[in-house]
């Protein structure tokens, strides 16, 4: 087992708590199946190990959140389901995620808060302070190193690796620009101080590598 899986699994088990059910067991195996599929190169259990740690960066640098455990399980399974091709993915996701909060015993209510949590990473626009945790995590990796998001930006094209390069640098060209547009890219306080002009950096960059 790889170390982010390792994080992965107590991640898992500070959710399942007392819990003792091989079924329990079996959805954390499927959960770390899933992210090592081949056609992953970043969307991997790295990034959810990344994902996860900046959660727990922000709100132990003293960011709010009305649920942390649902965010944590979001985290787990944001990516669950990833197929470059598809428009689904955060839909589908969220519907394993709800499967695996009805596991854990929790309420309907609960369950849904992850599934909105999980759906709330395909536009990554969040509407609430527990979406803004999640997202800002999710992003994090925008406002890394040059060296490192220069990785990240190598496995996403490795993972869209069907599609043409004029197809790539147009349709990649129209997300950063996108990126650029917002006000702030990150919406809580410390990842926005921490992050925010360093990922505008990091996107210009690529742009004018992308020739945009």
């Amino acid at each position: 087992m790889s170390a982010p899986e390792v994080e992965l699994r107590a991640a898992w088990r500070q959710l399942v708590g007392n819990a003792n059910e091989p079924r329990l067991d079996q959805l954390l195996d499927q959960l770390l199946a899933s992210h090592r599929e081949e056609h992953r190169h970043y969307h991997t259990a790295t990034h959810v190990m990344w994902v996860l740690r900046h959660i727990a960066h922000m709100l132990a640098a003293g960011e709010q959140a009305t649920d942390a455990a649902a965010i944590r399980l979001a985290a787990l399974y944001h990516d669950a389901v990833y197929d470059p091709s598809a428009t689904d993915n955060e839909a589908r996701s969220a519907q394993l995620a709800g499967e695996a909060g009805a596991a854990l015993g929790w309420p309907a209510a609960r369950r849904e808060v992850v599934q909105r949590l999980v759906e709330a990473t395909a536009a990554h626009q969040p509407r609430d302070r527990d979406e803004a945790v999640l997202i800002d995590a999710d992003l994090a990796i925008l406002g890394a190193s040059p060296n490192d998001y220069a990785a990240y930006v190598r496995g996403v094209r490795a993972e869209y690796a069907h599609v043409p390069e004029s197809a790539w640098r147009t349709g990649r060209a129209a997300v950063l620009r996108g990126f650029l547009a917002r006000p702030q890219l990150f919406t809580t306080a410390c990842m926005r101080d921490a992050r925010e002009a360093r990922a505008r950096a990091n996107i210009a960059a690529e742009l004018a590598q992308l020739g945009a």
